[in-house]
């Protein structure tokens, strides 16, 4: 009987074993569909599709509990061929959408559409506590460490000092009552009003009072004529909380896509709502805000007059976007972008020694894919001009067409033969206009 019950405690533990182990097995299965699913919805569905809003196709979730699974595993890959088919399910979500054609994707098999049906199922997962995007009470508190760590610092530094004073009167009046006892005389304290009165009869003292005070003063207002104009750092706050280091860093945009004019004009222009909105028409950070359109995106739809449930403008709503201007240079002073980031890119590269990687832009605007908020990087003063006007070597340039033009210009002055202005560039708009 002994044996009989060991071994079925044995087979009941082995049974335990073996459940916990299919439990787990299920669970991490169903957790890598959806996180393959999640990954295959962002580059295949999220265009058209939102979980939880309606863009250009319906919203999907409940997809599951609205259509058969058999029906989707045929409609996801293939929609189009399903309605040509004559499908009458197929014909009555076509037409209940507007008959807006549902792009075909042959690439994705059964289980991958099942992936993407786990992902739909189970929803955007949830920020972890502590992780980037979570907002608990731990990771608001982390902004308050610094200012606590100063107002530490300044109570101890103050207590030293309070200590430090007492413990100077105290040595003070231990030495008067060792010399009382010496019986050595004691000259009484000048009261601290009379020593300052006689520190300022002194001629002397007086002389080099004012001669530091002027140093001090002058010294005060020459650093202050000099940095006049100087904004390294400005930082204005914006209309919309604009993250560059989310959208130059985190998702790598290119440079290029909102500010078109830097590589072609002598302006780098801002970008028009209607750039942002190639984007964000389908991007709206539902998942950090519980469903609901960020706040900051809802400030691009408010200023398009653009409406997310009927995805259509109202011109009459719509107003401008009061940006704040960054970098300012006066208006005298021409600086053609154009010039600098195609024109001189590589020799820029060499001079302030950017990676391959790095855009040209990073050379006078700092690291911008790192920048919360944009602001001023360098000083844009003519002397920081001249500085890289200087120590930039041009010399090695390949294949650039505009010093081509400058050397064939020398040579031909070198021969004494005809130069015109339009040779040395006299033709370029923006030599009259800008």
């Amino acid at each position: 009987m002994r044996d009989i019950s060991m071994i079925l405690k044995s087979v009941w533990k082995s049974l335990f074993l073996f459940s916990a182990i299919s439990v787990i097995a299920v669970s991490t299965v169903s957790a890598q569909d959806a996180k393959e699913g999640r990954t295959l919805f962002k580059a295949k569905c999220s265009s058209c599709h939102a979980l939880d809003a309606k863009l250009i196709g319906p919203a999907l979730t409940g997809v599951s509990d609205r259509h058969p699974e058999a029906f989707l595993l045929k409609w996801i890959p293939n929609s189009q061929g399903l309605i040509a088919s004559g499908d009458p399910a197929a014909v009555k979500l076509f037409n209940e959408n507007g008959k807006i054609a549902m792009t075909s994707f042959p690439e994705l098999d059964e289980a991958k559409v099942k992936s993407i049906l786990a992902y739909v199922k189970e929803g955007e997962p949830k920020p972890a506590a502590g992780a980037p995007g979570a907002t608990d009470a731990n990771t608001v508190a982390k902004d308050d460490v610094s200012g606590l760590s100063i107002a530490g610092i300044v109570a101890i530094v103050l207590v030293a000092i309070v200590i430090l004073v007492i413990l100077g009167r105290a040595s003070k009046l231990l030495e008067r009552l060792i010399l009382q006892k010496q019986g050595i005389e004691i000259e009484e304290d000048v009261p601290l009003k009379v020593g300052v009165r006689k520190m300022f009869k002194n001629k002397k003292f007086v002389m080099f009072f004012i001669l530091c005070l002027i140093i001090a003063l002058g010294s005060w207002g020459w650093m202050g004529m000099w940095n006049t104009g100087v904004h390294t750092g400005y930082q204005p706050v914006q209309p919309i909380k604009f993250s560059h280091e989310l959208h130059a860093g985190i998702n790598q945009i290119d440079c290029q896509y909102c500010h078109s004019g830097a590589f072609k004009s002598k302006n780098a222009s801002i970008p028009s709502l209607n750039v942002c909105m190639n984007c964000h028409k389908a991007v709206q950070a539902r998942d950090k805000y519980d469903g609901q359109i960020s706040p900051e995106i809802k400030k691009i739809y408010n200023a398009l007059g653009y409406d997310p449930e009927t995805q259509k403008y109202d011109e009459s709503k719509s107003k401008p976007m009061e940006w704040v201007r960054v970098h300012n240079l006066p208006d005298f002073a021409y600086f053609n972008h154009s010039q600098h980031v195609v024109v001189a890119e590589d020799a820029i590269r060499k001079a302030k020694g950017l990676q391959p990687t790095e855009p040209v832009c990073f050379a006078c605007h700092g690291p911008v894919n790192t920048m919360e908020e944009i602001y001023q990087y360098s000083p844009l003063t003519m002397k920081w001009c001249i500085n890289c006007h200087k120590e930039t070597d041009i010399s090695g340039q390949k294949n650039n067409a505009f010093y081509a033009k400058v050397i064939e210009a020398h040579e031909k002055i070198k021969k004494g033969e005809k130069i015109t202005p339009a040779l040395l560039g006299g033709l370029e708009c923006g030599k009259c206009h800008y």
